[in-house]
C-alpha cells in the first residue's frame, strides 16, 4: 500500500537575536557571525528553554503510544499540533505502516522447589501460551554463549531462564553487551527445543519491575513465549536454581499479533537561506513502550529536538540550510518510521548534510562523536570550543552510530553526529512503568538543548559539508 502524507497549515517563523564574540579559530568553517549565533543560541538555551513544557504535555496529553494504538493516534495528533502552535513550516504527517502487537497479561511463578510468584513482562512481539499455560523444569544459562554451547537434550522441553546482568555505564555500552539475549535469545532457545524463555531484564533498575523491548524471531525456528523477569526477582529464581535442587517454573501470556495498522513520521522545519534545499535532520521517535509514559524515552529526545529548532528559528538570522525536525514512527518495534521516512524522500537522501538523534534520554550531553567523511573530521573537533561551556568533553571518536531511526540515513551515505547523552542512569527506567515526568529534570534538558541547538546551527552554516559515508549494500 502506498504511504499517503498530509500537510498541516504554515506558520511563519519569529526572528529575534543577538550577536556573541565568536572563537576565532572556526573561522575557515564558519562566519564570525555565525559563530556569535552559536554562542548566542548556547546561552540562552542555558538560561530556561520550553523543553520541560513539551515533555509535560506529551506524558499528560497522551501518555503511553505504543506502534498502532490508540495513543499513538493521539500522538501523532499531538505532535501536528505542538509544531504548528511553535511556528515550523511545512508541518505534515508522513503515512506509515506498523505492526500491531498487544500484550495482554503476564503471569510467572516457581512452582518448586519453594512456591513464589515472580514479576514479569512479556516481550514485544511474543507468542502467548496456550489458555492453560506452561509448566516445565528450569535450565539456567549465563550467556547465549553458554545457550548455544548445550546439547538439545539438555534443553528440550524446559524453559530456559538467560541470568546475563547489565552492567551500568555512561556510554550504553552495558546495554549493547547484554540487548541480543533479549532478542536473539528466544530463537536461539527455541531451535534447542526450550517451550519457553524467560531473561533477566536488560536493566539495571533493583527496582522489582521488568524491563520490555522487542525480540526478532528468526524465520527458521519456532516461536515460543519470551519473558523478561524483574532483576530482584531474576536474582530469587538464580538462587533457587543454584542451590542445586530441580526448578520448576509456570507461565501464562495472552500476548497477540493483530494486522498492521496506521502510523505516521511528523515532519516540521526552520526554513533555511541560501542552502534551503540542503537539510541538517534532527530526530527522535513518537512512539513509546505501552508500559510506560515514555518521559524519558522519548519524550526528552521530541523535547530536545523540538526546542532546540524553535530556538534556531527565533534568531535574527536563518541558517543556511533548512533544519527538519522528523519524529519518527515506530521505533520501539521495528523501525518503521526510519524505514518509510528513507523510502519516500527517494534522491532527496542526497542533499541530508547531516542527521542528528535524540534517543537516550535526558542527558546531560557530555561528548560529541560523528561518523563523517576523512576530510571533515577537523571541523567537528573545531565545534568543541562552543560546546565545552556546557562541560561537554573533547575526545570524541569518528565512530558514531547515529542512533536507531538514522540508520537508513547512515547507511544511504549520510553523515551523523552523536550528541552523547549520559546513559549512566538511563536504564533503571528503560522500557519500564518507572518512565514517567518524576524523571525528568528541566535543567538538564536545558543543557542537552543548547548542545543540540549549537552542533545543528552549525551544520546547517558550516562552508562546506561533512562529506559522505560508504554506502551499505546489501
Amino acid at each position: 500500500m502506498i504511504a499517503r502524507t498530509r500537510f498541516f497549515p504554515c506558520f511563519a517563523a519569529i526572528l529575534t537575536g543577538l550577536a556573541l564574540a565568536p572563537a576565532t579559530s572556526l573561522a575557515a568553517d564558519w562566519s564570525e557571525q555565525d559563530l556569535a549565533a552559536a554562542a548566542t543560541l548556547r546561552d540562552r538555551a542555558m538560561a530556561g528553554t520550553r523543553a520541560y513544557e513539551h515533555v509535560s504535555s506529551l506524558v499528560t496529553e497522551v501518555g503511553p503510544r505504543f506502534a498502532g494504538s490508540a495513543g499513538d493516534a493521539a500522538a501523532v495528533r499531538w505532535a501536528l499540533n505542538k509544531l504548528g502552535a511553535l511556528e515550523f513550516s511545512l508541518v505534515r504527517a508522513q503515512d506509515v505502516l506498523v505492526p500491531r502487537w498487544v500484550r495482554g497479561s503476564a503471569e510467572a511463578s516457581i512452582l518448586t522447589p519453594f512456591p513464589q510468584s515472580l514479576v514479569v513482562a512479556a516481550l514485544g512481539g511474543s507468542v502467548g501460551t496456550a489458555e492453560e499455560g506452561i509448566e516445565a523444569a528450569v535450565q539456567r544459562v549465563e550467556s547465549l554463549d553458554a545457550l548455544k554451547a548445550l546439547s538439545p537434550a539438555a534443553v528440550k522441553g524446559r524453559i530456559v531462564f538467560i541470568d546475563q546482568r547489565m552492567e551500568r555505564t555512561r556510554d550504553a555500552s552495558g546495554y549493547g553487551r547484554t540487548v541480543s539475549i533479549r532478542s536473539q535469545g528466544p530463537s536461539i532457545a527455541a531451535d534447542l527445543g526450550a517451550v519457553a524463555v524467560v531473561i533477566r531484564s536488560v536493566g539495571t533498575s533493583t527496582d522489582r519491575i521488568a524491563h520490555t523491548g522487542g525480540l526478532s524471531y528468526r524465520t527458521d525456528a519456532p516461536r515460543i513465549p519470551a519473558f523478561a523477569l524483574s532483576n530482584p526477582d531474576a536474582d530469587l529464581l538464580a538462587r533457587q536454581v543454584t542451590a542445586g535442587k530441580p526448578v520448576r517454573m509456570r507461565l501464562h501470556s495472552t500476548a497477540r499479533e493483530l494486522p498492521p495498522d496506521w502510523s505516521a513520521n511528523v515532519i516540521g522545519e526552520i526554513p533555511g537561506g541560501e542552502r534551503a534545499d540542503e537539510i541538517v535532520l534532527l530526530g527522535a521517535h513518537l512512539d513509546s513502550w505501552d508500559l510506560s509514559q515514555g518521559a524519558v524515552d522519548d519524550g526528552a529526545g521530541i523535547a530536545i529536538v523540538t526546542e532546540a529548532a524553535r530556538l534556531i528559528g527565533r534568531l535574527d538570522r536563518k541558517p543556511a540550510r533548512t533544519i527538519r525536525v522528523v519524529l519518527f514512527a515506530n521505533e520501539e518495534f521495528g523501525l518503521s518510521g526510519a524505514r518509510e521516512y528513507a523510502r519516500q524522500i527517494g534522491e532527496e537522501i542526497n542533499r541530508h548534510v547531516a542527521a542528528f538523534e535524540a534517543d537516550l534520554g535526558q542527558g546531560p550531553v557530555w561528548r560529541i562523536d560523528s561518523s563523517v567523511s576523512p576530510e571533515a573530521v577537523s571541523a567537528i573537533a573545531q565545534i568543541h570550543p562552543l560546546l565545552e561551556p556546557l562541560g561537554i568533553e573533547n575526545g570524541g571518536t569518528n565512530a558514531a552510530s547515529g542512533g536507531s531511526d538514522l540508520r537508513p540515513l547512515r547507511e544511504a551515505g549520510v553523515p551523523v553526529l552523536d550528541l552523547s547523552l549520559d546513559a549512566t542512569t538511563y536504564f533503571d527506567i528503560h522500557h519500564t512503568t518507572n518512565d514517567t515526568l518524576a524523571k525528568i529534570d528541566a535543567k538538564t534538558l536545558d543543557q542537552s538543548v543548547a548542545a543540540f541547538a549549537v552542533a545543528a546551527w552549525l551544520a546547517a552554516t558550516k562552508q562546506g559539508d561533512f562529506g559522505r559515508l560508504p554506502i551499505k549494500t546489501e
